[in-house]
């Protein structure tokens, strides 16, 4: 066991404060990562104030995660000391399940290990990326490419992946319309990969505050959805809409913007119950679905494609010190697009 820095909550919805917690020994197949970045996602402050249900504590958030490998065990063939690497949203599953072996690790059917807020197979709670250093088993862990800076790549770990893996399932591409709602820290990845990938693509966004950007980041069209005459004009537009927001839609209002076919899917997460009228569906054979992250080989497949297309995340990079600052700030829409943690002042 080694012990490392970290900034920790101590209780739900208690500041982060500045700890240390021990991280285990380097196994035959583990790397030792020396943590250069760690992204700030929503889903930390759910967690944290125990939006999702309860949670364990203390708790040091972190799920987008960008290093350096500083050790690796003997059986490790994947990487090598001084090799660029990325964790996501989780550091094992079951290995053994159909959704496992068919490399859909993030469906496992027995639950993954949580990077963080979960208990790994001995029973221990997991410690995530506001840390100096992480051990994690290779086949958990993802090669950064070198077209991508770590800080920009940090963000791509989640908000990169939650967007990449529906689009992509989706079919988006040339031809098809896409919308994004929202224009945050998943909305704006996005914008940038639905973009990449050849589609057209529109924002609805609550209003045009940010229009610029994302017409900047690869938008076609960008309305507000606090004017009325957006859902009139728009109905019956698109193929797919993925929502990247975590507060409660009016899912009636944005599946009439859907085309016959068409596919709302989710990837936001709001803490409060939602409604539907089926009818909404019924009445043009459309989906409304959910998708999370990615697997393993998914994620190196999005890190490659950011890096051949020549973008990362929009960050700001901030001190440890500012985290619960930070925290308040996403709370806020405040922040473009991305806070992530410069771990050397942890």
């Amino acid at each position: 066991m080694t012990t490392v820095p970290a900034y920790a909550a101590p209780a739900a919805k208690a500041p982060l404060e500045r700890t240390t917690i021990e991280r285990r020994a380097v196994g035959e197949h583990d790397v030792l990562i020396e943590i250069k970045f760690a992204g700030i996602c929503h889903s930390d402050i759910h967690q944290v104030r125990e939006g999702w249900g309860q949670a364990i504590f203390p708790m040091v958030p972190g799920h987008e995660i960008a290093g350096i490998v500083t050790e690796a065990g003997p059986g490790v063939t994947r990487y090598a000391v001084g090799d660029r690497v990325g964790v996501g949203c989780f550091v094992d599953s079951c290995r053994a399940c159909e959704y496992c072996e068919q490399g859909l690790e993030q469906y496992c059917l027995k639950g993954g290990t949580a990077t963080y807020n979960g208990l790994d197979k001995n029973g221990e709670p997991t410690y995530g990326g506001y840390s100096t250093h992480l051990v994690v088993d290779e086949n958990y862990a993802v090669r950064i490419p070198d077209g991508l800076s770590l800080d920009e790549a940090a963000p791509l770990l989640c908000a990169g992946i939650t967007t990449y893996s529906p689009l992509r399932h989706w079919n988006a591409g040339p031809g098809k319309k896409v919308a994004v709602v929202g224009m945050g820290g998943l909305g704006h990845m996005g914008v940038k990969i639905a973009h990449a990938l050849g589609a057209e693509v529109t924002v609805l966004s609550q209003s045009l505050r940010k229009k610029d950007d994302g017409l900047k980041l690869g938008a076609d069209h960008y309305y507000a959805t606090n004017a009325p005459a957006t859902f009139q004009d728009l109905a019956g537009t698109f193929d797919l809409i993925l929502s990247t927001v975590s507060a409660p839609l009016d899912f009636g209002a944005y599946l009439s913007l859907l085309k016959t076919d068409g596919a709302l899917v989710n990837v936001g997460a709001p803490e409060e119950p939602v409604s539907l009228n089926l009818f909404s569906l019924i009445g043009g054979r459309k989906t409304l679905a959910g998708s999370m992250i990615g697997s393993i080989a998914e994620t190196q497949e999005m890190l490659d494609f950011c890096a051949t297309h020549g973008f990362g995340a929009e960050i700001e990079v901030i001190r440890a010190d500012q985290i619960n600052e930070a925290y308040e700030r996403v709370l806020n829409s405040d922040v473009r697009y991305r806070f992530v943690i410069d771990t050397s002042t942890i």
